[in-house]
């Protein structure tokens, strides 16, 4: 982060504001809004300035600022529009120790000023750190079509019962508990509708129901949830809202930074990765621990990249869930085949290529290649290859020694959908090779079918780093 966000309480205390313009009108007007004592100096004030002149709370002085102006003063908005007057402000702050914001002079900033969603007392601050104020615009326009005006009522009227539930439900983890029941449930909508007896109602039988249960402790759950290969925009709506509902996670090697950053921020994570003869735990282990977080009354989210039943062996997890009788969700994920495939400009399936298309993974349950050749080798049709990159020799030898013709087209997609995605394409014959010197690494999968011809045509996405010759790239 360039800024350090933080909600300032400038109720009472003194802002000055220096300019007559519109910039400085709307630094009043917000100042004014937090409750703020603002003193404006202006030489001129324009019209924008006509409601606040009868404003208690607003003093206005017809000369510049003057140091004595600033003592006592929490903060300073510099918004003359003349560079020498504001960069003057600017040295009067400093020597008073106020914090400033010169108005478009990002290196005369200790703070700026975000654009604002304002459902108070539910409050969004969006900064893009003076980058580009244009785009927070855009996403402030964008939240305040999504959120209703009435989630400020809503805010108001949890924050009555905040007390009562905090004496009756006095464990953190049971309260928080509590409040998201709430928050997601009728009573919401009770009060976003304005039948605020109703929500009242209806929160007190919850509470009452909360406290009736109590004593066998909170009710742990797991959620199995699918990342997809790797790009966060590619997450469900509902696999973001469980990401912020766990107490706990546990997450594979393929889970990002980027990924991890969307999870909430309180909740414990434990690391749970596995590559090749490098198994941080057993599978077994995995599924235990799992069932024993949840026993102890935690919400256990586990994250798997790609799609939890597609090779990511979330079927043994469920199993020994359910043999526990531990309430579980499963949100699917977009599988590597088709997110990588997609991001590098391949199609799975074409009329005019492949009206068929399968899935296999390049190792058996001992690391032993044990495929359906005969049913793998077919016209018209993509063999998607998951895990395959470490075999990916002996895999491309047996395709061919099982009747494949050796010109098959075929791509090896690295790191798909992220920012350092390679591809490299070749044929059957020629593509274990092509892997080895352009040194993929991995996570990869395979892709092998007449479709990759058409990658020359419909790439799309340009990742972070590109692969430059001719055989590869993004």
């Amino acid at each position: 982060m360039d800024h350090l966000p933080i909600f300032l309480d400038i109720r009472g205390k003194t802002v000055v504001v220096s300019g007559g313009g519109t910039l400085a009108a709307r630094r009043v007007e917000r100042a004014l809004s937090a409750g703020a004592q603002v003193k404006v100096f202006a030489g001129e004030l324009s019209e924008e300035f006509r409601p606040f002149l009868e404003n208690e709370a607003v003093s206005i002085f017809r000369r510049r600022v003057e140091q004595e102006d600033l003592t006592g003063a929490i903060l300073a908005y510099g918004a003359e529009e003349d560079l020498e007057n504001d960069k003057r402000l600017h040295a009067l702050a400093k020597r008073a120790g106020v914090l400033t914001n010169i108005a478009d002079t990002m290196e005369l900033c200790d703070f700026i000023t975000p654009a604002i969603l304002d459902r108070t007392p539910l409050v969004a601050a969006i900064s893009s750190s003076g980058a580009s104020p244009i785009l927070a615009r855009i996403i402030k326009a964008e939240l305040e079509s999504a959120i209703p005006a009435t989630f400020g009522n809503l805010s108001k009227f949890l924050g009555q019962f905040r007390d009562e539930v905090a004496g009756r439900i006095t464990d953190g983890t049971q309260r928080r508990r509590f409040w998201e029941d709430v928050a997601e449930s009728a009573v919401g909508e009770r009060v976003m509708a304005g039948d605020f007896e109703g929500a009242e109602a209806a929160l007190r039988a919850r509470l009452d129901a909360f406290d009736d249960r109590a004593g066998g402790g909170p009710a742990g759950e797991i959620y199995l949830v699918g990342t997809g290969p790797g790009d966060p925009d590619l997450l469900t709506f509902r696999a973001l809202r469980l990401m912020q509902r766990a107490d706990v996670v546990l997450y594979d090697r393929l889970i990002g930074p980027r990924l991890m950053n969307l999870v909430r921020r309180d909740a414990e994570r434990i690391y749970v990765g596995k590559k090749k003869n490098e198994h941080t735990m057993s599978q077994e282990e995995i599924s235990q621990l799992l069932v024993r977080l949840a026993q102890e009354g935690k919400r256990v989210l586990r994250l798997k990249g790609g799609d939890p039943f597609i090779f990511g062996r979330g079927g043994e997890e469920i199993e020994t869930i359910a043999r526990h009788g531990i309430p579980f969700q499963v949100v699917p994920g977009i599988t590597a085949a088709a997110g990588c495939a997609a991001y590098a400009g391949i199609p799975l399936t074409h009329r005019d290529h492949a009206q068929t298309c399968i899935f296999v993974t390049g190792h058996g349950k001992d690391g032993e290649i044990d495929l359906n050749w005969e049913a793998l080798i077919q016209p018209k049709q993509t063999v998607a290859i998951y895990m395959g990159l470490g075999m990916i020799d002996a895999l491309a030898s047996a395709f061919i020694a099982h009747g494949m013709a050796p010109d098959m087209p075929a791509a090896v997609i690295d790191n798909g959908t992220r920012r350092a995605q390679r591809v490299v394409t070749g044929t059957i014959s020629d593509i274990a090779e092509k892997t080895d010197v352009a040194g993929l690494k991995g996570p990869a999968i395979i892709i092998i079918g007449t479709v990759v011809t058409l990658r020359e045509r419909l790439a799309w996405f340009q990742p972070g780093e590109a692969v430059a010759n001719s055989s590869s790239g993004g």
